[in-house]
């Protein structure tokens, strides 16, 4: 399974819809049916808590987040990091996304360029900006290179029992604990800079680092702590980076690969923005570019698999019984695959499926590239709106096309990157004026 997990969970698949596995004195069951997966995502949802080693691992890196607490501290969590981002909170982030984009984008010369480090920058200084009002500047590669370790290290530490101690000298404990560092320093000295600005009378500002410090539960008033608001930025720093930047560089090589939806789409884009910098009123206004990212999203999940719940009770789903302590194992890269949900070229690339007028309605359960249920990814509005924006301005400025034949071929570490990174060519084009 850490040669190749989803090949594994792939073979069990023509086994039925509810696929009993025992691996020692651990049972998991693999769910392939968007009803049943709606049913034990939301329905017993209460009987759910996340598998203990997924936590575990991501602890050391994040810390007590609200992606890996549980119990009274995740409501409480949850309920306050809502605030934000809600739709008209992420609205407002667009200025500091596109200033981003356009200042990665117009550093770009065309030709060869590695995409994998285009959209990590791109992402990364987006990020910077909404948390601190701060580009990333030099940091970026070294921080999406840390970034990269980390993730990396946390898959290969999930199929062990247990995690051995970092000091150890042991093959990667010496790039995790560099990574850390780096990564510790560079959040650390954001927030102390802003602590010690506030504290000489500076004025608190509206970016996401601003609001974490502000943010009061509605049920008691109590704020986050210092050490809480610190889990929450590298939390929002490592994964609303890395998960954008993989849908973007799958989304990129899809267009690449499919010329015809990419001059289709960069027509839109053309006719909509007339060459202007998108807004996030601009986003409602260009379905066929929304729907290459949501079908790119379908075929090449950034989260592909590890959505693994423990039941905490007794359940019955789909006429079986499943036990307290059973592992729920959920696989998009599956599900978003399954013919029987997606009728038409289930393996090509037909943005189609996802424009307002489709034929075929997309059963409820069958595309979760944000996952289900109450822990439904809290950014993902912001990450729709951040993708949309970006893959305009890429559109607007550069023509896609592939270097050599062959596909990439799909990585699973945390997050599903190409083997060996992705490079594309870029050729300038000019905006044509819109109507």
């Amino acid at each position: 399974m850490r040669r190749d997990y989803l090949a594994v969970i792939a073979r069990q698949q023509p086994l039925g819809d509810l696929v009993g596995q025992r691996i020692l004195a651990e049972r998991g069951v693999d769910v392939f049916d968007p009803e049943l997966l709606r049913e034990v995502m939301v329905e017993h949802a209460d009987a759910l808590v996340r598998w203990e080693r997924g936590p575990e691992v991501f602890e050391e890196l994040m810390g007590q987040s609200v992606l890996v607490t549980e119990g009274a501290t995740w409501q409480r969590q949850r309920r306050m990091l809502m605030q934000a981002f809600t739709p008209r909170r992420v609205a407002g982030y667009a200025a500091l996304m596109t200033e981003a984009a356009v200042a990665g984008l117009d550093a770009v010369r065309g030709g060869e360029v590695a995409m994998d480090g285009l959209f990590s920058h791109l992402t990364m200084d987006v990020i910077s900006r909404t948390l601190f009002s701060t580009p990333i500047g030099d940091d970026t590669a070294v921080a999406a290179h840390a970034v990269q370790v980390l993730s990396e290290t946390a898959l290969a530490e999930m199929f062990w029992p247990f995690t051995l101690p970092d000091w150890l000298p042991l093959p990667g404990k010496a790039a995790k604990r560099r990574a850390q560092r780096l990564m510790h320093g560079l959040l650390a000295g954001h927030i102390a800079a802003r602590r010690q600005s506030l504290q000489t009378g500076g004025e608190s500002r509206s970016d996401l680092l601003g609001m974490l410090m502000t943010l009061r539960d509605e049920a008691s008033g109590e704020a986050l702590s210092a050490q809480e608001v610190y889990d929450q930025c590298m939390v929002s720093f490592q994964a609303g980076h890395e998960t954008s930047a993989t849908a973007l560089l799958w989304w990129s090589w899809l267009l690449a690969a499919h010329p015809e939806a990419q001059a289709r789409a960069r027509a839109e884009v053309d006719a909509v923005l007339g060459g202007r910098v998108p807004t996030a009123d601009d986003a409602g206004a260009l379905p066929l570019l929304s729907a290459t990212l949501k079908e790119a999203m379908r075929l090449y999940p950034p989260v592909a698999a590890m959505l693994t719940r423990r039941l905490t009770r007794d359940i019955t789903l789909g006429g079986v019984r499943l036990p307290a302590r059973t592992l729920i194992r959920v696989t998009p890269w599956l599900l978003h695959r399954d013919p029987r949900w997606w009728p038409h070229e289930p393996e090509g690339f037909r943005p189609e499926r996802f424009m307002p007028d489709a034929p075929d309605e997309i059963p409820r359960g069958a595309y979760i590239p944000f996952g289900l249920g109450p822990r439904v990814c809290l950014g993902q509005h912001f990450a729709v709106l951040e993708m949309t924006l970006i893959a305009a301005l890429l559109l607007q400025r550069f023509e896609l096309s592939p270097v050599g034949h062959a596909a990439p071929k799909p990585r699973m570490a945390v997050t599903l990157r190409p083997e060996g990174g992705l490079s594309l060519r870029l050729s300038g084009r000019r905006p044509r004026p819109g109507p």
